[in-house]
């Protein structure tokens, strides 16, 4: 008796998309150490596009540049960082893979590293029950329990979200906006045009005509 095929688990339920993401970001709004954190854990992870909770983890300090402010008609300049990710899962070539924040991502970010006073080694670190900063850096399970607890007090089910929906909701999200796909692929570093191109099928599929016909 042959045993029936496995069926392969999504990684996440539901994409984390932008409203779902402003109701994370709500959850974590105070300047203590832990919602500085968390914040910028939530941010840095949707906005440089998607990224896995294995390359949040491990992200380092040595790994970002500051680049020039990005200028605006009707504002003042934007803050600009590039994240050097190196070879990731998707890389194909020699060249390492950079991304880029803009605006408030760098600006979380910037909050957490000033307010833990760090300046070199582990982005995201452990924090005690009585506030003390660990050196250690976060490993990945610990990302998705932070990411899942911060569901839970945004009144949403966890066992619907995993922190893989940032990387599902990037592409999601940036369908909904109209974004060129291969600029966002740029942005997410995904290499296969079929998968990224899925989510942007489905976003133009449920807000098309086709789906109101009634």
């Amino acid at each position: 008796m042959r045993a029936a095929p496995r069926q392969r688990r999504r990684k996440s339920a539901k994409a984390v998309t932008g409203d779902v993401l402003s109701r994370l970001l709500a959850t974590c709004e105070s300047d203590s150490l832990r919602d500085r954190r968390d914040r910028a854990i939530l941010m840095v992870a949707f906005a440089s596009g998607g990224r896995r909770r294995s390359e949040i983890a491990a992200l380092r300090v040595e790994q970002l540049t500051i680049e020039p402010p990005i200028e605006q008609k009707d504002g003042p300049p934007l803050p600009s960082l590039a994240i050097h990710l190196g070879r990731t899962k998707t890389t194909s070539g020699e060249q390492g893979e950079v991304v880029y924040l803009t605006g408030r991502p760098v600006e979380a970010l910037n909050a957490w590293m000033a307010a833990a006073r760090i300046d070199k080694g582990s982005v995201f670190r452990g924090i005690g029950r009585w506030g003390t900063l660990s050196r250690r850096a976060l490993d990945p399970q610990s990302i998705n329990a932070i990411f899942k607890q911060r569901v839970e007090m945004a009144g949403l089910d966890p066992v619907e979200f995993s922190a893989h929906g940032l990387r599902s909701g990037y592409l999601t999200e940036a369908a909904n906006r109209r974004i060129p796909l291969v600029e966002a692929m740029e942005q997410s570093c995904h290499r296969s045009l079929q998968q990224a191109s899925s989510y942007y099928n489905d976003a133009t599929r449920r807000t098309g005509k086709a789906a109101r016909m009634l």
